[in-house]
């Protein structure tokens, strides 16, 4: 029996994370409605999907992000996660080219997110990983 009530029971603190990140998800999307530039809104948004499992959603997202600002690497990157995700290795590959070319520097990142675990084995990811590691700025 748990006696602590500042520190719930795992399954009682799961159930309520899950049910704020859907509230911030119906949040963001009608955030997202009312101003369709709003890049944090959007950025967040694209987030929660992925949290969420909602792949397809966070793709459309950081498709419109990459669209609206082309030149950051950032948007670039979650488009390259979003696509690995989803299985589409090559997609994700060239992203996170673009990212790296505008660039994304942040190996140790790059090299341990659980988002791009489909593309470690791929050598142009090596490639990637290596053309970060060794890049002096």
């Amino acid at each position: 029996m748990r006696t602590d009530p500042i520190d719930p029971d795992p399954r009682l603190r799961e159930t309520l994370d899950r049910v704020g990140t859907r509230f911030l998800t119906m949040f963001f999307e009608i955030e997202t409605h009312r101003h369709p530039d709003n890049l944090d809104a959007l950025a967040e948004l694209g987030q929660l999907y992925t949290r969420l499992g909602r792949w397809e959603n966070g793709l459309g997202v950081d498709r419109r992000l990459v669209r609206l600002v082309p030149h950051n690497p950032t948007v670039h990157y979650n488009l390259a996660c979003s696509l690995a995700l989803l299985g589409r290795s090559d997609d994700a590959l060239d992203a996170l080219e673009r990212s790296v070319e505008l660039g994304y520097d942040d190996f140790e990142f790059l090299q341990s997110d659980p988002d791009l675990v489909s593309l470690r084995n791929e050598a142009r990811f090596r490639g990637l990983v290596r053309l970060l590691q060794t890049d002096p700025t």
